[in-house]
Formats: structure tokens, C-alpha cells, sequence
């Protein structure tokens, strides 16, 4: 690989951040097991303190889940405005260095430091800095991944947390990725892993071994992708300019559902990851679309647009609930559902990308 033409990609990922913030805020929290998120039976945790994850409690974990892991969890709400607040002062620092950047959360960022602002040369010195930066200006540790693109990047950025950061070179890229468990792909949830494993794939060099016509016609459209990250390539470009259109979550299900009451009770996790995005960013939107694939891949969508904006979970929830009972019976079993929320508003500062939130 041609040196000159080599990017330099910074993955930024704030530690336990609304946790974080939490703790910050509140000294007596500091040390101490904590969730963010409802502690009610219906509730999920948006956001576990790193004190908590030693228990093995994690977002998107029902709160009684947690609850029993962690006898002594503090429960404490969400603040999203100060979450909002609190990342945009991040934000401001990383426009510092560079405009490229593409937010993927309200606490992680892609950033293209290849040509950046203050004619740095060194990617990890540039690193070092932002991240600096942010723990004096908000109080927080942030971990942060260097790589030459951006799937090996977002990996760098999990190795040291927290509060470290790790690079991997053009050298060393494809030899790390033929040494990764499918299953710590990022992008790669719980039910593809499954699939691989049926395949006879559970490294990064399993993968490396399948043909592209291999890829595609077992893994659909990710296939090339999945050919590519094998080889350590990914050339999907930071993109700060890409307005969003829909926010989604989906789930594949490692067995088939056949019937609408266990259906519906997979909608609610994903409307609830949906809301808690939507929360955290300002944002509302009128159509909610239900997605549904079946075991032979073939999938049904059904959408509704609400007067108005939907204002609430709830409406998310029921709305998605009507929907799918609209394609009852089911002609097959069901691998895999999804919510989409469209014809966003948004008041947030600035463009992001489209998300897709998997389970």
C-alpha cells in the first residue's frame, strides 16, 4: 500500500458516557454501580457504569435482568439534554482538527485526520490530543482507535478501554483481522455470527478462506463487505455531509418465531433503542415502518404515517404492533424484525448519518 495514499482515521469513543456524566455530576455515585435508564419492570438500561459491567450488566439489558445481577444498582434517569450539551463541547474539539468528521452517536466519531487543521502528521499523536482535550474541558475519559479505515479503527478503539487508545498499521491490519472471533466483528451481532459458525467460520481467516460468490450468496448484500474487512480492506469514506433520514433497529433471531405474540414481544427492545436515540438527539418523525424477513429470506414491509409526530414509545410501540399483526398469519417462520422511524425533524446542530441500530 502506497504510503502517500494511506488515510488516517480516528475512531473517538467516550467511556460509559452517560454513566459518565453521571458520575461526574454526582460524587456520590463515583465508584459505585450504576445504570442509566428506568428501574421499572418494563425499563432498559440505556447506559451501565464500568463498575456495573463488572456484574455483566450492559445497555439494552431489561432493568430486572440487571436488578438481579446487581442487588446494589443504583437506577438513576436520563439527562439528555446535558448528554446533548456535554457532546457538542466534544464535537467543537474535534472540529478543531479536522471537518471530517461522522457521528455515529452522541458519544462516538469517525474522524479523517489525513489532512487535518493543524498540519499534525502523526494520527496518534493527534489522538492523544482530542483526547486530552476532552478530559479537561469535560471531566471525561474517552478511548479512541487509529487505523487506516474505519472498520479497523472502530476495532482499535475497543482494545485499551478504558481511557487508552491503540493503532493498528496498514502492516498489521489484515494479520489482526485474521486473528478476530467472528463474533467481536463489529457488525457482526449475534445471529450472523451463528450463521458463520454453521458455515465453518469463527476467525477472521475462516472468513478470508470463502469466495466473494460464497459471501454474497449465503450473506446477501454484506457479503462484499464481509470479503473486504477479511482482507483488512474498507473503503467506505468518512462522510460528515450525510443527512439522515431514518433511524431503525432490527434484530435476527437465532430461532425462527412462528407465532404474533412472540413476535410483539421482540418489537419492544427495538422501540425502545429507537426512542432512547431519538431522546438523546431531539428528534421526531411521523412514519413508522415495520420490517419483516422470513426463513426463506423472503420479507414483507408495512408502513403507517401518524398525524402529527410520534411523541412517545408508546406510539412507536402500538404503531409497529398494528402493523405487524396486519401480515397475520405469517406464510413462514419469521428470522428477523425491524422498526424504521422516518419523515424525521430534527432539531439537532448539524447533519448525521442514517442509523441502523442492531440487537
Amino acid at each position: 500500500m502506497d504510503s502517500a495514499s494511506v488515510r488516517k482515521i480516528i475512531h473517538v469513543d467516550m467511556d460509559a458516557f452517560y454513566a459518565s456524566v453521571e458520575q461526574r455530576d454526582n460524587p456520590d455515585l463515583r465508584g459505585r454501580p450504576l445504570a442509566v435508564g428506568g428501574s421499572a419492570a418494563r425499563g432498559v438500561v440505556a447506559a451501565a457504569s464500568y463498575e456495573a459491567r463488572t456484574f455483566g450488566v450492559h445497555s439494552a439489558m431489561p432493568s430486572v435482568t440487571a436488578r438481579r445481577k446487581c442487588p446494589d444498582l443504583i437506577f438513576v434517569p436520563p439527562r439528555f439534554d446535558v448528554y446533548r450539551q456535554v457532546s457538542q463541547q466534544i464535537r467543537e474539539i474535534f472540529a478543531e482538527y479536522t471537518p471530517l468528521i461522522e457521528p455515529l452517536s452522541l458519544d462516538e466519531a469517525y474522524l479523517d485526520v489525513t489532512e487535518n487543521l493543524k498540519g499534525m502528521e502523526i494520527a496518534t499523536e493527534i489522538a492523544l490530543k482530542i483526547r486530552a482535550k476532552i478530559k479537561d474541558v469535560t471531566g471525561l475519559n474517552a478511548s479512541a482507535g487509529i487505523s487506516y479505515n474505519k472498520f479497523l479503527a472502530k476495532m482499535a478503539s475497543d482494545l485499551n478501554k478504558p481511557n487508552g487508545q491503540a493503532v493498528i498499521t496498514p502492516k498489521n491490519g489484515p494479520g489482526f483481522v485474521e486473528a478476530l472471533p467472528i463474533k467481536k466483528f463489529h457488525g457482526v451481532g449475534p445471529a450472523t455470527a451463528e450463521r458463520m459458525k454453521r458455515h465453518g467460520i469463527e476467525t477472521g481467516l475462516d472468513l478470508k478462506s470463502k469466495s466473494l460468490a460464497f459471501l454474497q450468496q449465503h450473506f446477501g448484500k454484506s457479503g462484499p463487505y464481509f470479503y473486504g474487512i477479511a482482507r483488512g480492506i474498507d473503503e467506505r469514506q468518512v462522510r460528515p455531509d450525510r443527512i439522515r433520514k431514518s433511524v431503525g433497529a432490527e434484530d435476527t433471531f437465532v430461532e425462527d418465531i412462528g407465532d404474533l405474540d412472540s413476535a410483539k414481544a421482540e418489537l419492544r427492545p427495538l422501540a425502545e433503542k429507537i426512542w432512547r436515540y431519538c431522546e438523546a438527539h431531539n428528534i421526531t418523525g411521523k412514519t413508522v415502518t415495520v420490517k419483516i424477513k422470513y426463513s426463506d429470506f423472503s420479507q414483507a414491509t408495512r408502513s403507517r404515517t401518524v398525524s402529527g409526530s410520534v411523541t412517545d414509545i408508546d406510539m412507536i410501540l402500538e404503531t409497529a404492533e398494528t402493523l405487524l399483526a396486519s401480515v397475520i398469519p405469517f406464510k413462514r417462520p419469521v428470522r428477523l424484525l425491524g422498526i424504521t422511524l422516518s419523515s424525521l425533524n430534527t432539531e439537532e446542530s448539524g447533519p448525521e448519518p442514517q442509523l441502523t441500530l442492531e440487537l
